[in-house]
């Protein structure tokens, strides 16, 4: 008996979580061939042209070794959001672009620039973990306490202040995976009450 193929939402999930990978791969090979310093694209704290890092930050990379680092947890954590769908994985990503691009845009020290995809990393984590928290399903409680065991460690090390770290990126990441959390399933776990006859 052959396993049963991931539903087409589950596949364009997976999809874009890849694609958005490529993404990222494209822009540092591209970056590093032309020299185009394209990371002062980044969050530019208080600075409203730096506005668009909330977009573009998580796209850009400080070489290889940041990309590297980034690329295999973006990956498995975002491969385990799209398991919910492609609807799904995109507004995570979007809510928490938002949330920790804005909060990072109104904390972080001025002067300084902020880039990388460890915030959605933190995010998606937080999400993972909150979202079994908020829908109180057993899988998805399961799901999170992998999650806080495989990289509980490291989320910890990445919230502590530290020079050359983005950890205020990686402080609102996790907020707005929490914020997404409780968004998401707060409205999928709101049941209509039945209408009564008159």
């Amino acid at each position: 008996m052959r396993p049963r193929a991931p539903s087409p939402a589950v596949q364009t999930g997976l999809l874009v979580v890849a694609a958005m990978a490529a993404v990222m791969w494209i822009e540092e090979i591209a970056d590093q061939v032309a020299h185009a310093g394209w990371d002062r694209y980044g969050i530019r704290p208080r600075d409203t042209d730096g506005l668009e890092g909330v977009v573009t930050a998580p796209f850009l990379h400080g070489g290889f070794d940041h990309l590297i680092a980034n690329t295999v947890p973006f990956l498995l954590l975002g491969a385990a959001i799209a398991f919910s769908g492609a609807a799904r994985v995109a507004l995570v990503t979007v809510i928490v672009m938002v949330v920790g691009g804005l909060g990072t845009w109104l904390v972080a020290p001025a002067g300084t620039v902020h880039i990388g995809a460890s915030g959605l990393v933190f995010g998606y984590a937080a999400y993972l973990v909150a979202r079994g928290a908020f829908s109180r399903s057993l899988a998805q409680v399961v799901l999170g306490l992998a999650v806080l065991a495989v990289w509980g460690t490291t989320l910890l090390r990445g919230l502590v202040p530290a020079d050359g770290i983005s950890w205020q990126g990686h402080l609102f990441g996790a907020v707005g995976g929490i914020v997404a959390a409780w968004l998401l399933e707060r409205r999928r776990g709101q049941v209509p009450a039945p209408a009564r006859a008159g």
